[in-house]
Order: structure tokens, then C-alpha cells, then sequence
């Protein structure tokens, strides 16, 4: 299939590099990478992956008789001239 690419000029550059380390055509070269790419996408959706669980910590008894009330828990944390 013959078309027409616009290539981003650091893609161009990563493919000009390819190019001249292994001495092939661009053709083969954009070939190499398309078929890579396309391996790497399409094989990361067929993985299925597992949900991650936040582990529970126990973080022991609350130091504050109550986090509703603003004043009593900076009162506690700050000492009792916070104002």
C-alpha cells in the first residue's frame, strides 16, 4: 500500500537514526517501528489487569475528642493559644 505520512520532526529523527544505525530503507525502517508499536498497543489492552486495593492500616484511637469541631482539634494540635 503505497500513502502519504506527515511525521512529527522527532519522530522523523528517531527514524533517520534508525535508518542509518541498521542500514536499511525508510520504508523498512517506519515499517520495523509501526509493526513494534501496533505490537505494544494492541498487546496492552488484551492483558487484563487486576484492581489495586489500598491495604487498611489501623492507626489507633483518635487523639481529638471529635474532627467536627475546628476548634477543639487545633486547639489540641496547636496548644491553646492557636488564635
Amino acid at each position: 500500500m503505497r500513502t502519504t505520512l506527515t511525521l512529527d520532526d522527532d519522530v522523523a529523527v528517531q527514524l533517520d537514526h534508525m535508518r542509518r544505525t541498521r542500514h536499511v530503507a525508510l520504508r523498512d525502517a517506519v515499517n520495523d517501528a509501526l509493526r513494534l508499536g501496533l505490537r505494544e498497543l494492541v498487546g496492552n489492552r488484551e492483558i487484563p489487569r487486576e484492581p489495586y486495593h489500598t491495604p487498611a492500616v489501623d492507626l489507633g484511637r483518635c487523639l481529638v475528642g471529635g474532627i467536627d469541631n475546628v476548634t477543639e482539634a487545633l486547639a489540641v494540635a496547636e496548644g491553646d493559644d492557636f488564635r
